[in-house]
């Protein structure tokens, strides 16, 4: 099927699926199944005249490079703090007409690009199929009930705080409203479906299949089409998370920023102390697999991504939070490198940087990154491992004021450390953290240079820190922990250690020094 059959003269192909998730199972990935990018992030643009953009932030810039075929691709490289729908816009002619899947696309991202495409009298339609969606059979989920003790608070208390009638569609929003988790996929404890609430009756629309008792009506998810359309008073929404599709069945939307989006972000006493005991588990899983590639020679990659997810099952994880991250020197450099190749042998003086984490019975996400070094380090391993640690530990020691700062400013902060500490060639090329928590990307907060940085930071928050500089011709160093605001102090959920071997403590003010005794270095 071509553009022309479908009446568009540009064609929006999203990475995101029926559910708008950020980072969506590949199969369901349509950017994916057209480019051959495997990024968890990034859309495509289809042009009548053959031509496909790929359109790609900072830490994919390499990865779509390498990936993509470049005789049919073009990738645009996007700045940090550019605008990736600004620059679609700017790709798509005057007096034509963009089309725009209405099942993968927000109501709020719809009515960005009709506003500023009607500006050089272009317009948007909204395509019901889906030409570069592939067909799979998703499996039968089965959640699992979590009790208030995991919680902290059971499901009518939380949906008292909540304004009614309202339409929950994003798959995390309502995974934790429900106090809910699926145990049986990779990488995610989310269910998908559809949330409605009212003073009346409150139903999960969903696909899942419970085998316990739950405090809310269950209905197969093919059943909501024909209900929403039957609703006559205003139902609230968020115009960010609800599909356009969906949107469109809603007699009377009522727009407002979500609720439950705020409320998750802010954790209680008791999923922070639960997720202080899963960073335990964390730091042991990691720390173990440090020795293990320290006491073994010839190891690839994957070995080490082996061993490593076999050390988180011993630590108690139901599930990895996200395929983890084993990159050797220039593998390094590719922010979201994920191939942990079998042909990758660590060598002496070789740098490997593991990203990882992991779910347990409580359903929140781990995240953490080190660098470890076989053997011993060079003069430059340790110039750009410190220079990520005093940006790290300038940002963990930021003076916070709870509902003033945001994490724009703490990002902006870590620059400022890095402007006044450059290395040659080596970039900071994405933000400086994000929030945790049933995903392990979760806004708010945000520390970064996007808008979305710019919501105020609230006691009990919990969100990383990860600085990190990159070089295609060496390698990268990402440093990460994640931490919660404690009464205007950042706090580290983690106790891993930082390599002793990789840092150059010559150049560590008085402060620096005080700041990293604050952990573990072996």
């Amino acid at each position: 099927m071509d553009l022309k059959t479908l009446g568009v003269d540009y064609l929006l192909v999203n990475a995101t699926n029926r559910f708008l998730l950020e980072y969506a199972p590949i199969e369901e990935n349509s950017c994916h199944n057209l480019t051959g990018f495997t990024g968890d992030t990034g859309d495509a643009l289809v042009c009548s005249d053959g031509k496909i953009f790929l359109f790609v932030d900072g830490r994919y810039h390499s990865q779509a490079d390498l990936e993509v075929d470049h005789d049919k691709v073009t990738v645009i490289k996007l700045k940090l703090g550019q605008k990736q729908d600004e620059e679609i816009c700017a790709h798509i002619k005057p007096e034509t007409t963009l089309g725009v899947v209405s099942y993968k696309i927000s109501q709020k991202r719809l009515d960005f690009f009709k506003t500023l495409l009607k500006e050089i009298g272009s317009s948007v339609k909204c395509l019901n199929v889906d030409i570069y969606e592939k067909p799979f059979t998703a499996s039968i989920a089965k959640p699992q009930i979590l009790p208030v003790e995991l919680t902290g608070e059971d499901f009518n208390s939380k949906i008292q705080k909540l304004k009614k009638p309202q339409l929950i569609t994003n798959s995390e929003e309502l995974t934790y409203v429900c106090n809910i988790r699926n145990f049986s996929q990779n990488y995610a404890v989310k269910v998908d479906g559809k949330l409605f609430l009212s003073n009346d009756e409150n139903i999960l629309f969903t696909g899942a299949v419970f085998d316990e008792p739950v405090e809310f009506e269950v209905q197969p998810l093919e059943n909501f089409d024909e209900f929403i359309r039957g609703i006559a008073s205003p139902v609230i929404v968020d115009k960010s998370s609800i599909t356009a599709y969906d949107c469109s069945l809603i007699k009377n939307p009522e727009y407002e920023t979500s609720q439950v989006k705020m409320i998750k972000s802010v954790k209680n006493k008791t999923e922070i102390e639960h997720l202080k005991h899963c960073f335990e588990m964390t730091d042991k899983a990691l720390f173990a697999t440090r020795n293990f590639i320290y006491n073994n020679a010839g190891l690839s990659e994957y070995d080490i991504d082996v061993e490593l997810e076999k050390n988180f099952k011993k630590y108690g994880a139901k599930l990895l939070s996200f395929k983890s991250i084993v990159a050797r020197n220039r593998n390094a450099a590719l922010a979201h490198y994920m191939k942990s190749s079998k042909n990758e042998i660590v060598k002496d003086g070789d740098l490997i940087l593991i990203d990882c984490g992991a779910y347990y019975d409580g359903g929140l996400a781990t995240d953490i990154t080190r660098v470890f070094v076989k053997g011993e380090s060079n003069t430059l391993h340790k110039k750009v491992y410190t220079t990520v640690l005093k940006m790290f530990l300038s940002a963990y020691n930021y003076n916070v004021k709870p509902e003033i700062t945001t994490g724009f400013e703490i990002d902006r902060h870590a620059r400022e450390v890095l402007s006044d500490n450059p290395v040659k060639d080596f970039v900071f090329s994405h933000g400086l953290g994000h929030g945790i928590g049933v995903c392990v990307h979760e806004i708010p907060p945000n520390l970064s240079m996007n808008d979305i940085a710019k919501t105020p930071i609230k006691n009990n928050m919990c969100f990383t820190i990860e600085p990190g500089l990159y070089c295609n011709k060496h390698f990268g160093i990402r440093l990460e922990n994640s931490c919660y605001l404690d009464n205007g102090r950042i706090k580290s959920l983690s106790n891993m250690c930082f390599e002793k071997k990789l840092i150059d403590y010559t150049v560590l003010t008085e402060n620096e020094l005080k700041w990293l005794e604050c952990f573990e270095v072996v």
